[in-house]
Order: structure tokens, then sequence, then C-alpha cells
């Protein structure tokens, strides 16, 4: 049986109003009272969703500075040693500003080195730095220029890629080995468990420095001035000997 509808009687007094009215369906069919699922609505997930490593989503709001990699000197060992993985590619030499593309071919040939097999591939850096240039034989002035591409400013010794799976270790050195030679610099096959780094420094490493050695002064300080003073009457005192001295070997 369909639904009822608004008869004539009840439907006259409402043309009255500057509204045009038109008689609705006073029940709705259950399929009609459910509202569509959006497209854009996914199920819910506790792990967020897969964003691009090689470019921010927003972009920048202010062009970026050169700059310089950020190498923690107060004794900090973060970014050093494998967390997520069994095995990673450390940055060996020096610290330095990587492109997107360098990243994007080294992980291609991660993924074709290891063709066939089981394994996740982690990410521990992000190319969210803009690098503006200008054209050739330009004058100088008139600001930074204009987008070029997106870079990353690794630290020296910073795990830049980490795997785990069903992979020998061979295998996965091979395939770091040659991602290596695709990125600038000189870098290092390390596993999980291996020491820390800080700075260039492997921190309690067989035989090697502690954390508290490497944070522990150098040299003895004085804070005495009047050792200061000493020390510099002194070297005052020998550099007039030595220039008496070469005087009296001067011939005349």
């Amino acid at each position: 049986m369909p639904p009822p509808r608004l008869c004539a009687s009840f439907a006259a007094p409402m043309r009255t109003f500057s509204i045009p009215y038109r008689p609705q369906c006073l029940f709705l069919s259950p399929k009609a009272s459910t509202p569509r699922p959006s497209l854009q609505a996914r199920p819910f997930t506790t792990s967020s969703p897969l964003l691009n490593w090689l470019a921010p989503r927003s972009g920048e709001t202010r062009k970026s500075r050169k700059g310089r990699p950020r190498v923690p000197t107060g004794g900090s060992i973060r970014g050093t040693t494998v967390v997520w993985g069994d095995y990673g590619l450390r940055l060996l030499d020096h610290d330095r500003r990587i492109s997107a593309a360098h990243f994007r071919i080294a992980e291609e040939t991660i993924k074709k080195r290891l063709r066939g097999e089981r394994y996740r591939l982690f990410h521990r850096v992000a190319a969210n730095i803009g690098v503006y240039t200008s054209g050739n034989e330009s004058r100088m002035g008139g600001g930074k220029g204009s987008f070029d591409h997106w870079a990353a400013r690794v630290a020296v010794s910073r795990i830049v890629f980490e795997l785990k799976g069903e992979v020998h270790e061979q295998v996965v050195k091979d395939a770091f080995r040659l991602a290596g030679n695709k990125l600038p610099g000189q870098w290092e096959f390390v596993k999980k468990g291996d020491p820390p780094v800080m700075g260039i420094t492997k921190v309690g490493a067989v035989g090697g420095l502690s954390r508290e050695d490497l944070l522990k002064p150098r040299r003895k300080i004085v804070p005495s001035a009047s050792n200061t003073a000493d020390r510099l009457g002194e070297t005052q005192t020998a550099i007039r000997a030595q220039s008496q001295e070469a005087r009296a070997d001067k011939p005349v």
C-alpha cells in the first residue's frame, strides 16, 4: 500500500503564503531515511593515512632559508639507531642537504633489488625544505627566485632507511649498498642493536667511550685569573727574548 499523501483541503490554505508549497509525503520509507555514506569517509583506524614523504602536503607559507642540517652538539644520539626495522642505512661522512629526487631513486633501487621478497621499508626523514633558484646570468637582487625542488637536511650519523622482513642479511646489505651509491656522501650498513653515535663517535662500543666520557671536558678548566695573567706574562717575556736574540744574530 503506498504511503498517504496530503489532501487537497489541507494544501489549499498553504497557497496563501509567499513561499510556494509542494505537498510531500508524511511518511518516509526506511530506505530514504538512511543517510548515504560519503565518498571521502573511511572506516575507523588507529594508523595515520599514508602521506608523501618526498613533498609536504600543505606546501610552504614562506620561502625556506638554505640553512644547515641540525647537528646535535649537547650529547644527543637521537636518530642514529635502528628503531622499527632490523637493518638500516646511516650517513657516515658529513651532514648535507639531499634532494627528494635522490631519495626517490634510492627507494626505487631498493625495491628493484628486493623484488619478490616480503619486507617493509621505513623512511626516517622527510623532504620538507623548499629549494629556490634563479636563472643563469641574472643580476643580483630580485629575491630568492622561483621554486625548484624539495630537499631534506640530513645530519651526520642519521638513519635514512630501515627495513624489516623475511629477507637475508646479505641481500639487504647489497640493496642498501646500491642505494648508497645513488645518494651523495658515504653510507654504512647498520643492524638493530648496534651502538648509537654521538657526532662521529660510537657510544658504548667495544673498547670505545661511554656517553659520560664524551660529555666530560677534554682539559681541566682553571678559573683562577692569576694563573692566566702569569701565563700571559711568561708568553710576552719569551717573545721579547726571541726578538732580542734575532737582533743579536743579525749582521750589521
